[in-house]
């Protein structure tokens, strides 16, 4: 008994550290202790347990992580049914009515207690609470960033975008694009849903939950997937955490460099889609790992095409990799109707996506090879440098009619990056000799990822989300083999130890910015993977004069290479913290600036209106009295009101994307959509006249005026048109 204890308390120790850094981060970064404990609750009573006891019902068995990445699914079938039939006041009772029928149902009730296994090492715990302790630190290097409304604020403007939508989730269908009042949503929202929904349930506000409450158990959730995953492939308790802490807290290697290889973690602050796809896709793939290994889904398969199309409308690109991967099994190692089956119930979903989500920035992906180089300094800043904004052919212009030597140092870019990105892709090398279709499946995943960032093309360069989907399953593979070459434990100790002090204490390569010389970008890129080789080298003489196998080389060096990854992502979140807590902060650009009167402003629109209602706004540039060309991505006002407009900014809509490249400009720089629309929303605030006020009354509902100075002239005559209800430092709200 007393062992029993002993060992109940070293478990639940690293879990209760891990809770309590969550929630000093947040209350040190403007988060009540009542908020705090109230979404604490709802995740744990609301997704995690209602999550966990179907994921029982379906698999017979599973972890928290896994129960908490089901729950996700089933909070997304309780929105769907209220948003469809307008019954979001009683969301709330969805997870209840969930539990209660595994209350309820005798052959249910045998789900509460967790199935009999033997459970995992201490030390397993204590790994893994600390990489959730890291992706804490994670979120905690964009909060300090990111102030909660309102606040004087230079918002990354996709984050603002996407809580207009979260607010649009929280409304009825269909949807509409908030920024362009009438105009029907076609993006993968579902991201936005989950939060719509963890509001309406708790009833805190939206932007709490999008800048502070919701990342980190999305995160947290991600990393006990793959954890699971890696375990389970490896059989290796050590190499779930070692996977989860590269997959998404691993950096591209830098090796002493400031030049960063483009493509980070698959846990982007800044596009919550892509973060929220993570866990979800992460389930999906720890499913297909059990069906090519031989295994029977039984009542898994009626979750898999639903839990595909969440994936799907969670990011357009997170199905494609493991369709790849099922497709390359039942080519290679797994051929059996049950695989087929699988795969027909991956593509049905993802074509479906494309019919309900896929809008916006997906209508323009399309081929070119080699056109993510157009994103990297080495290429961008010398041949790439005139290649414009459009596609212009197969290959980027800067490589059209090139030369020797200039494809020479193209492919040295290819190369480079590629050294850089080793620790999420090279457990592909183990490929030709393996027999487990797990590791085809996998393997197909990033393969995928890779062909796909490499071959298409988009003006964004949303291409790249095709590899950061399938980056997990390129970690996971890496720590595979990693695992399968490990005969003594204190090599792989010993080379991670070694990588992560190689990654903090290189010496730095400055990168030539400024410069357009390909030698100076090919020292800059070269100089580290040179530096790199000395130890390398070092070690294959370790091993001669000792006599060891060149196995201890190998595991040394791949562990080597993890531990670097991991290092530098460890670095860059201490470096911001630090700099946040101790450095000067850097001025705010006034003219990219929101100040907190105005977003104050909004706020009392959203607390004062109907949530039906619409408004219009002189608001819709950045800067915002910048107007030829407008940067059109100054979603600020339907972000904090709540509330569509008529017009407020037009970037990602559909038709603005597809103009991409019309006068030269990019779709963010194009002209407002609906030009008549837009003149008579302008004429409004700048001279406005009792007839254009009626017709926004009565053609187009808008019910309410934003009308912000520093966007532009706003008529004195406003004022006796309307109804003056409020104003705030520039900003002043008018009823029709």
């Amino acid at each position: 008994m007393t062992a029993s204890l002993s060992r109940r308390a070293a478990v639940a120790l690293p879990w209760l550290l891990a809770v309590a850094v969550f929630v000093v981060a947040l209350l040190l970064t403007d988060v009540g202790p009542a908020a705090v404990a109230r979404y604490a609750a709802y995740f744990a009573v609301g997704v995690v347990l209602p999550g966990t006891l179907v994921h029982r019902a379906f698999r017979g068995s599973g972890t928290l992580g896994l129960g908490a990445a089901t729950g996700l699914l089933v909070q997304l079938v309780g929105w769907a049914l209220a948003a469809a039939t307008g019954l979001q006041q009683v969301l709330w009772c969805w997870p209840l009515l969930v539990i209660l029928v595994f209350v309820a149902v005798p052959p249910l009730r045998r789900h509460w207690r967790r199935p009999p296994g033997p459970g995992l090492p201490v030390l397993w715990h204590w790994a893994i609470c600390g990489v959730l302790v890291l992706t804490v630190g994670w979120a905690a290097s964009s909060w300090v960033l990111v102030p909660v409304p309102p606040a004087d604020a230079s918002y990354y403007p996709d984050l603002l975008y996407h809580l207009a939508l979260v607010h649009e989730m929280t409304r009825s269908m269909p949807f509409e694009v908030p920024q362009l009042a009438g105009d029907t949503l076609r993006y993968h929202y579902l991201s936005d849903a989950d939060m719509a929904a963890a509001s309406m349930i708790t009833g805190l506000p939206a932007e709490l939950v999008l800048t502070r409450l919701w990342m980190v158990p999305i995160a947290a959730t991600a990393a006990l997937v793959i954890d699971a995953i890696a375990r389970e492939v490896s059989g290796r308790w050590w190499a779930g955490p070692l996977a989860a802490a590269v997959a998404l807290i691993g950096a591209p290697l830098t090796l002493g460099a400031e030049l960063v290889a483009y493509g980070n973690s698959p846990l982007v602050f800044a596009s919550p889609s892509q973060t929220y796809a993570v866990p979800l896709l992460g389930l999906l793939t720890l499913i297909a790992v059990d069906l090519v290994r031989g295994g029977r889904l039984g009542p898994v398969w009626f979750l898999v095409p639903v839990l595909a199309l969440a994936c799907a409308g969670a990011k357009s690109s997170a199905l494609p990799p493991l369709v790849a991967g099922v497709a390359l099994c039942l080519v290679g190692k797994r051929r059996s109707w049950a695989v087929l089956g699988f795969l027909v119930a991956l593509a049905v979903p993802m074509y479906l996506g494309t019919r309900l989500f896929a809008g916006g920035g997906a209508g323009t992906l399309g081929v070119q090879a080699l056109s993510v180089l157009r994103w990297m300094p080495p290429y961008a800043e010398t041949l790439g440098v005139n290649d414009g904004v459009v596609a212009g052919g197969l290959l980027p212009p800067g490589l059209q009619g090139a030369t020797g030597p200039a494809w020479a140092f193209a492919v040295a870019v290819i190369v480079w990056w590629l050294l850089m990105e080793s620790p999420r892709w090279l457990g592909v090398v183990g490929l030709s000799r393996r027999r487990d279709p797990a590791y085809w499946l996998l393997s197909g995943m990033i393969l995928a990822g890779l062909g796909a960032t490499w071959l298409l093309w988009h003006p964004s360069a949303s291409q790249l989300y095709f590899f950061l989907c399938a980056l997990p399953a390129g970690a996971i593979l890496t720590t595979w083999l990693l695992a399968d070459q490990v005969r003594r434990w204190w090599v792989p100790a010993a080379g991670l130890a070694a990588g992560a002090v190689w990654a903090v204490a290189a010496p730095d390569v400055f990168t030539p910015v400024g410069r357009t010389s390909w030698h100076d970008w090919l020292w800059a890129m070269a100089t580290p993977a040179l530096r790199a080789l000395i130890p390398v080298a070092l070690g294959l003489v370790l091993v001669l004069v000792l006599r060891r196998s060149v196995r201890s080389l190998t595991v040394a060096v791949l562990a080597a290479l993890l531990g670097a990854s991991v290092a530098g992502g460890m670095e860059t979140q201490a470096r911001t913290l630090w700099t946040a807590a101790f450095g000067s902060a850097s001025p705010l650009p006034y003219t990219r600036t929101v100040f907190r009167e105005e977003m104050s402003a909004a706020l009392w629109v959203n607390a004062n209106t109907p949530p039906t209602d619409v408004i219009a706004t002189n608001v819709h540039c950045m800067p915002m009295n910048r107007y030829k060309p407008c940067d059109a991505r100054s979603f600020w006002v339907t972000a904090l009101t709540g509330r569509r407009t008529l017009v407020e900014s037009w970037a990602y809509s559909d038709a603005t994307v597809a103009a991409n490249g019309t006068d030269g400009l990019k779709y963010v720089l194009q002209p407002a959509p609906d030009p008549a629309k837009f003149d008579l929303n302008q004429k409004v605030f700048t001279t406005p006249t009792p007839a254009d006020l009626h017709t926004l009354r009565t053609t187009y509902g808008v019910k309410w005026l934003v009308a912000d100075l520093r966007a532009g002239k706003v008529s004195p005559q406003l004022a006796t048109l309307t109804k003056l209800r409020h104003t705030e430092g520039p900003v002043t709200i008018y009823e029709l």
